[in-house]
């Protein structure tokens, strides 16, 4: 029985020796190592060898060329901007559920009473479109200084207008100021100094706007050829092109609504 114990001890002493002397292989040791962002990291690499970082993976590049974005430069209509979101909301609804530009009603608002809903002339016009009660009773306007009321009723009175008088821009503006009937008798904008002054303050805040557009690349104009000298290109507008920005077009869509703007319809 004593032999048999002695045995087996001796054996665990060779087996231990044999442990603690025996080769060690890298792939039995587990080290931490700190990354370069602070993290602690666990690998079994011991020795020389460079410790893996979990940050070195390279970037992925792509060197693809692509053609440089548009500057798309924003839609800017002063009076929408100075006008408040309500009402700007409110006109746009009703301009658009009468066919009218929206841009057009908001320069006349402006003019008639610089977007004051209490606004009163010394002739009894009144509200934000400035109302005359008898053409205010026509489209059903029971309350001036109601936004809805008000700006419902100049709405379809300027859409009259704009119809009876072919879109012309001019004579519907003056008749609006100066009553339709005179100008109907005169054919033209009545020489009173109010109306001409009139029409030409809601032409000016109408067109002082611009459409969205894209910037595109500068392009490099070509060599005239020899003996050909080039004129300047003039700076200011041709007068076929200033009438066309200054016209109103009248279109009917598939649902025939009337709608009224200054851009014509595609060619």
């Amino acid at each position: 029985m004593l032999r048999n114990q002695f045995a087996v001890l001796l054996g665990g002493v060779v087996l231990l020796g044999l442990i603690k002397t025996g080769p060690a292989h890298a792939e039995d040791k587990i080290q931490a190592v700190v990354n370069s962002s602070g993290r602690i990291v666990f690998t079994n690499l011991a020795g020389n060898a460079p410790t893996p970082r979990v940050d070195d993976v390279p970037p992925v590049i792509d060197n693809t060329p692509r053609p440089p974005a548009p500057v798309i430069a924003p839609s800017t209509d002063l009076l929408a901007e100075a006008m408040p979101e309500a009402l700007r909301k409110l006109v746009e609804s009703i301009s658009l559920s009468h066919g009218v530009d929206p841009a057009l009603v908001r320069a006349v608002i402006k003019t008639e009473s610089n977007f004051n809903r209490w606004a009163v002339s010394p002739k009894g016009a009144r509200g934000l479109m400035q109302l005359i009660p008898e053409t205010g009773r026509r489209y059903g306007v029971r309350d001036f200084f109601d936004p809805q009321q008000n700006v419902e009723g100049g709405v379809q009175y300027l859409k009259f207008l704009l119809e009876k008088f072919n879109g012309n821009l001019d004579l519907s503006l003056a008749a609006y100021n100066a009553g339709e009937n005179l100008v109907e008798r005169l054919g033209r904008i009545p020489p009173i100094p109010e109306t001409t002054n009139y029409v030409r303050q809601v032409r000016a805040s109408y067109l002082k706007r611009t459409k969205p557009f894209v910037l595109a690349p500068i392009a490099k104009p070509a060599a005239p050829a020899a003996g050909v000298v080039s004129a300047p290109a003039s700076q200011e507008p041709s007068r076929e092109a200033q009438k066309e920005t200054s016209a109103i077009f009248r279109t009917v869509d598939e649902h025939g609504v009337v709608h009224f703007s200054n851009i014509g319809p595609p060619n």
